[in-house]
């Protein structure tokens, strides 16, 4: 294709191996799909990995799957959806800093939190009970096996058949390996770390995770400001910060948040820098084979996120109002579940024809898993509200 009528494949391939660094991963050396398809004319696989994450069903319930409060809770909270666009600018931030292949960190992190349930981490630990004798569940497993799997799309296969790289990205842990092959997600090549777009994934997740649950904290009054002075990290933050007399609370709290995660990037570059010159990364192989991540926080502010982490544990996530949340979550899952267990008949057909094959347990699970909040609270309201429609 000429310079007239724009750039190719080809063209971007070419960009790839001159721009990014050469420990990133090049869409050119993917391992490839499960199910060969013929290459896109002018998307590399990796950006065609990251369009059909985006299409998906699976990614649009995102947007009424919650993380800490429920979605009836208020309209503000972040969803699943919010955060994982979130967690995907800091993460694109980061792979263009360090060089990374920005497609392939893009669409792991778009992706990454498919796998999770209605209700946060309260449906997550419910069905992890349920279905602790049957198999388990793993919200990154269980991302890998939509992917690969549940979404039905195309015509000849299962599935979204990503490449090779961005369903490593999703499995993320290497002790996940033998879990997966044994639920049939293929083969992988054995791996000590995840490679370091995925780590990039991995890593901004975090920073978007804790920084928007202060913000959904304040929001909800279950913290305070004056319980996060107690935080070295916020007051450090906080005391850089030069802002005009008379600013509104919600304006200030804005600007605290986001020179902290400003700050957790900036040190997570340096220390990655660092970490990429010590131990000799030249290629995408060799942070493989390191046993721990390459991409990390300084020691130093690796401790102080871990007492941020703590204080959000204690005052907020074990908050008497939050526990009631996941307790109630909880009990919808499991009296939800063990209705269908009871009576698999009333699961939809496309659900019922994989038992024989799948198992009661698995396919009630991944059935659960996908739903959203208020799909589930329906749901329990059809089967226990004696005068609701069925």
């Amino acid at each position: 294709m000429d310079a007239i009528t724009g750039v190719d494949r080809n063209v971007l391939e070419e960009e790839e191996k001159k721009t990014l660094a050469p420990y990133a991963l090049k869409s050119a050396r993917s391992r490839g799909r499960a199910h060969p398809e013929k290459e896109h004319l002018y998307r590399t696989a990796f950006q065609r990995d990251r369009d059909r994450i985006v299409h998906c069903t699976a990614f649009r319930r995102l947007e009424y799957k919650t993380q800490v409060f429920v979605n009836h809770e208020g309209d503000y909270y972040r969803t699943r959806l919010t955060h994982t666009l979130e967690t995907c600018q800091i993460a694109r931030v980061i792979a263009k800093v360090l060089r990374l292949n920005g497609d392939l960190v893009e669409a792991v992190t778009l992706a990454h939190d498919l796998g999770h349930t209605p209700f946060g981490h309260a449906g997550q630990d419910e069905l992890k009970e349920l279905m602790k004798q049957h198999g388990g569940f793993d919200h990154n497993l269980q991302s890998l096996r939509i992917v690969d799997y549940l979404e039905e799309r195309y015509p000849h296969f299962r599935g979204l058949n990503l490449t090779y790289e961005t369903r490593v990205g999703l499995l993320k842990h290497s002790e996940l390996v033998p879990e997966a092959e044994a639920l049939g997600m293929g083969a992988f090549v054995p791996f000590a770390s995840p490679f370091l777009e995925a780590q990039v994934a991995d890593a901004s997740d975090e920073i978007a995770y804790d920084n928007h649950d202060i913000d959904d904290g304040l929001t909800s009054g279950l913290i305070s400001e004056s319980d996060l002075e107690k935080v070295r990290l916020w007051k450090e933050v906080k005391r850089t910060l030069v802002l005009p007399h008379g600013v509104k609370p919600e304006v200030r709290r804005y600007q605290i948040i986001r020179a902290l995660i400003n700050r957790e990037v900036t040190d997570l570059v340096g220390r990655s820098l660092r970490n990429i010159a010590k131990h000799g990364v030249r290629r995408p192989e060799d942070a493989q084979r390191l046993k721990g991540p390459v991409i990390a926080f300084s020691r130093e502010l690796a401790e102080k996120r871990n007492e941020l982490r703590e204080f959000l544990k204690v005052k907020l996530y074990h908050h008497y109002r939050v526990v009631r949340m996941s307790d109630k979550a909880r009990r919808f899952i499991r009296a939800i579940f063990q209705i269908y267990l009871a009576k698999p008949e009333q699961l939809p057909p496309g659900s019922q024809t994989r038992i024989g094959s799948e198992g009661v347990h698995r396919v009630i699970c991944d059935y659960i898993a996908g739903m959203t909040d208020r799909y589930a609270q329906d749901e329990h309201k059809r089967f226990f509200e004696p005068f609701e429609r069925v």
